[in-house]
């Protein structure tokens, strides 16, 4: 006689794994586990096109790079300059003491400025000079502002090695044309701080300067 063969959960999964008739039960336990990852598991982006994992992923980055810049931060300041070093961005200078014919040499951002008060006669030499010989050719209006013919500032640096010229001092060698004269390499600049002879390729330069008062100039 035979006897029925007692039902085994385990054969039932195994025939159902390899392909072999299974129940219905059976196919829904394997439909459950061979189900895809769910989105919010970091599996396919979701409705929005955006998976939690990439979220989490450029969350993390963007908390990373404010922590780095909050760090560097004190690092990068103190790259600034300080409150001195700003203040001799610009200096003012009294002119009212400078007699015509007078010179006198301050400091600005660690250069010598040379400060001129030109007599009418000087001025008249710088004038009179034609422009188109010179090897750097300026007029003296182009080098004074305006009103303010008498006043020559120029940086006290020799254009051709950076060298001190003389001439800003009482009793020093002016040179040929009444200037300044670098004795180093023999460079003589005319009474409007302009190259005239030597090596010197081109004019004193003349810095950024404005009058605050007809006895007051802020240079820089």
């Amino acid at each position: 006689m035979l006897r029925a063969r007692p039902f085994c959960p385990l054969r039932c999964l195994y025939v159902g794994r390899y392909g072999l008739p299974n129940s219905k039960w059976q196919k829904a336990y394997m439909s459950s586990v061979t189900q895809q990852p769910s989105p919010v598991d970091g599996g396919e982006a979701g409705p929005d096109g955006v998976r939690r994992r990439d979220f989490i992923h450029v969350a993390t980055l963007s908390f990373a790079g404010v922590g780095g810049a909050a760090v560097a931060w004190p690092f990068i300041n103190q790259m600034n300059p300080s409150a001195d070093v700003r203040a001799m961005a610009t200096v003012e200078v009294d002119l009212s003491a400078i007699l015509p014919g007078q010179a006198i040499k301050t400091i600005w951002q660690s250069k010598p400025v040379f400060v001129r008060n030109l007599t009418p006669a000087e001025q008249g030499e710088a004038n009179k000079v034609n422009v188109a010989s010179l090897r750097d050719p300026q007029t003296l209006a182009q080098r004074t502002q305006e009103g303010h013919a008498n006043w020559l500032v120029t940086l006290g640096v020799c254009t051709h090695l950076g060298c001190v010229p003389l001439g800003a001092a009482e009793g020093e060698n002016r040179g040929d044309y009444g200037g300044y004269f670098c004795p180093c390499h023999g460079s003589h600049y005319d009474t409007a701080g302009r190259i005239r002879k030597g090596p010197a390729p081109s004019n004193l330069e003349v810095p950024a300067y404005a009058f605050k008062s007809p006895t007051l100039i802020e240079i820089g």
